[in-house]
């Protein structure tokens, strides 16, 4: 009896101490569990139970110096599902692929993946939202959001900009400001069962998103819109590869307006080629100036005192520096001038002459003081620095084509503020796009103008704002002329360069800057028009009509009073008397100054473009129909041509030639004379304009001046140049 006792006794004691350990493991795992685990087992709790459903805040509204809104945004509806809570993924997604535009495969990965939560598209329309919701899809779950939406979609993109699908601003304002814009987010949390019921009355949390701040821009909603309407004509009517416009306040350096064509559509931009709205031309683009840049020589040496308004140059057709004939855009050269006169006739000579007096270490300190080479600190993304010469690199003829806007590179962005300093008493201001940022309505922060620098003096400045407003009234600018307003500005017409270096043929600039009203500005604006198709390309032809048009526009718009009675100033060839409609010749393969006597001999004005002794192309051309006194626009080329291995040369008009200059135009193209008779030349045996071999005889008849060929022949000459002066009477091929 003791012995089975004993025995029991030490079986109790063994039981009782395995469990003694068994119950020291557990609670040593549960504290292990609780201390040690029970952060991140809580957290797999409450993924299990408890859904966080982000709530995306408010972007900022972006409205116009007026407090018109620009940009807002408008509720949409974004689905999304919890995996573990679709009871046939299969069958989900066979059913909203067709309605959601998706592809069956890439969504049943998603609805079958191993998480709480997964966006299935974001931002759709109420439309395919409400198709959704009919279906009543289990862990098919809809959360409000916000989607940019952009009130004018051709209206300043490139300045606004657009958003990405999670609301973050990927160019323009919308990503500069996009840390004010877009506000802070919220979220929802709420407290589900195990199978996926909203659990009543259980733990809910809602942290309310906060809104982003308002923006308030410099731009003007309706100096906008007459940029946008002319630049839409502008390209109708060159179809231009670039076109850009910017209006600029110049005593606060804000930006009226400020258009760009090719132009996109914000709401569509996936739609949009990339190259289109990548970049933003009229802070990027870097283009030779042309003679817009004379203004900057012009004050540059105003301010030096190297020149003087009444101090004279004469301009023979060129000037020589270095090893190189600079030579005038006016064949034969503006003679004897005064500096007003110079910049006036946009005189290439005069102001070669006045930037190399002006010397180089000057000239540089004004192109620096007025903010070429650097951004000017517009707060887009995307400023190029434009392009200049190392000034230690820079030679004499540098300086030569520096002062008449070549061999240096700049930007819209860069001319226009440079051109407000100019108007703005010599005072350079940083440009400004955005005044002021609100919440609610109110003014969180203002944004006052900031001045750089004073370049010029306020008398310089004023001096050049009335020599400005001479090349409006008596000069180039003529086309920019404001009826009832003082205006000034300048022309420019440059060659593009090439990708590796040279200009490329047949492809120009042309822009105007101008400024009104002239002796006390309120607006600059600067137009630039690259490459237009059509073949006029002149500042003064194609862009001062633009700056016209949008100035009239402008200053009517901003209740400039008018000048009573001002009428556009009458140019040399104008009289009071109603001027007759001529018909343009045709003088395309005529040397250079057997054109220019038909066209004045017509009643017409003539312009040269390039270098040369043969009229390639003009404009407008044979035919047409213009004013007494229209200017005819003449490309010449080069006569001299080798006309080896087997290159084709093209024969010019001999009409009205001696004997000597027809002989000596066809030896320097590579042709050989055969003449007939005496006099001056009536007939040839090629017709201008035709190709042939090097070496080819030309046959020309010649007779004494006014005399006819033969009967029924027409006359070698004409008074108004309507006939066909191309179409010689050929008595080689009767």
């Amino acid at each position: 009896m003791y012995g089975t006792n004993m025995g029991m006794r030490k079986r109790l004691t063994w039981v009782f101490l395995i469990a003694s350990g068994l119950f020291v493991i557990l609670m040593s795992r549960l504290a292990w569990v609780q201390f040690v685990h029970g952060g991140e087992l809580q957290k797999k709790a409450l993924e299990v139970r408890m859904r966080d459903i982000p709530v995306e805040a408010k972007r900022g509204a972006i409205m116009d110096r007026n407090g018109n809104e620009l940009v807002t945004s408008i509720s949409v509806d974004s689905i999304y599902a919890t995996p573990g809570h679709i009871k046939d993924p299969g069958g989900t997604a066979e059913k909203l692929a067709p309605i959601l535009d998706m592809d069956v495969d890439t969504l049943y990965a998603k609805l079958t993946k191993k998480s709480s939560f997964e966006w299935v598209k974001r931002k759709v329309s109420n439309e395919v939202s409400q198709k959704v919701r009919d279906l009543e899809l289990p862990g098919i779950g809809f959360v409000e959001e916000s989607k940019r939406y952009y009130m004018h979609p051709t209206l300043a993109p490139h300045v606004l900009g657009f958003t990405g699908t999670d609301n973050q601003g990927l160019i323009g304002i919308e990503k500069s400001y996009d840390a004010q814009l877009r506000g802070e987010p919220g979220r929802i949390v709420t407290e589900y069962d195990a199978a996926g019921r909203q659990v009543p009355e259980a733990m809910h949390q809602y942290i309310a998103p906060k809104p982003g701040y308002d923006l308030v821009l410099t731009i003007d909603e309706t100096i906008q819109y007459f940029v946008e309407r002319e630049l839409d004509k502008v390209v109708a009517q060159y179809n231009p590869k670039l076109a850009m416009v910017i209006v600029m306040d110049p005593e606060t350096g804000g930006i009226l307006a400020m258009g760009n064509r090719p132009t996109f559509n914000p709401n569509r931009w996936t739609e949009e080629p990339r190259e289109v709205w990548d970049k933003n031309p009229a802070i990027w683009y870097n283009y030779e100036p042309g003679s817009t840049f004379k203004i900057i020589t012009a004050a540059s040496a105003l301010e030096e005192g190297t020149v003087r308004v009444e101090d004279t140059f004469h301009d023979p057709g060129f000037i020589k520096v270095a090893d190189r004939n600079i030579r005038c855009w006016k064949a034969g050269g503006h003679g004897t001038q005064t500096f007003a006169q110079v910049v006036q006739n946009s005189c290439n000579p005069g102001f070669i002459e006045v930037g190399l007096e002006l010397g180089k270490d000057n000239f540089y300190k004004y192109i620096k003081a007025f903010g070429f080479g650097s951004p000017m600190g517009i707060n887009l993304p995307g400023e190029a620095s434009g392009i200049i010469i190392p000034q230690k690199s820079a030679t004499n003829l540098n300086i030569a084509t520096m002062s008449m806007g070549q061999s240096i590179a700049v930007t819209p962005i860069q001319l226009i503020t440079a051109a407000a300093a100019v108007a703005n008493d010599g005072i350079l201001m940083k440009p400004q796009l955005v005044k002021e940022l609100r919440y609610n309505g109110k003014t969180v922060e203002e944004i006052k103008p900031e001045k750089v620098r004073q370049v010029v003096s306020e008398a310089t400045s004023r001096q050049l704002r009335s020599l400005l407003e001479s090349v409006v009234a008596e000069g180039t600018g003529s086309n920019a002329f404001v009826e009832g307003y003082r205006v000034g500005g300048k022309t420019g017409t440059a060659q593009v360069v090439g990708e590796r270096g040279g200009y490329v043929s047949g492809r120009y600039v042309a822009s105007f800057v101008g400024m009104a009203p002239a002796d006390d500005p309120k607006m600059v604006m600067l137009v630039v028009i690259a490459e237009p198709q059509g073949g006029v390309y002149y500042g003064g032809l194609v862009a001062a009509p633009v700056f016209q048009a949008i100035a009239r526009d402008t200053l009517r718009y901003m209740g400039l009073p008018e000048i009573p009675g001002q009428k556009k100033p009458k140019q040399p060839w104008e009289t009071d008397v109603t001027v007759p409609d001529v018909t343009v010749p045709n003088v395309v393969n005529y040397a250079t100054g057997e054109a220019i006597k038909l066209l004045k001999a017509a009643g017409l004005q003539y312009q040269t473009s390039g270098e040369g002794d043969i009229v390639h192309q003009q404009t407008p051309g044979a035919g047409a129909r213009v004013k007494g006194g229209t200017s005819v626009i003449l490309k010449l080329q080069p006569a001299k041509q080798s006309g080896k291995n087997g290159e084709l040369i093209t024969v010019p008009s001999l009409q009205g030639m001696t004997i000597k200059e027809a002989g000596n135009l066809l030896e320097a193209i590579g042709l050989r004379l055969v003449p007939e008779g005496s006099g001056v030349a009536v007939a040839q045996s090629a017709k201008p304009g035709t190709r042939v071999t090097g070496g080819t005889v030309i046959k020309v008849k010649f007779a004494p001046p006014g005399q006819k060929e033969g009967a029924g022949e027409k006359s070698s000459g004409t008074s108004n140049g309507a006939s066909e002066q191309n179409n010689l009477i050929n008595p080689y091929e009767r």
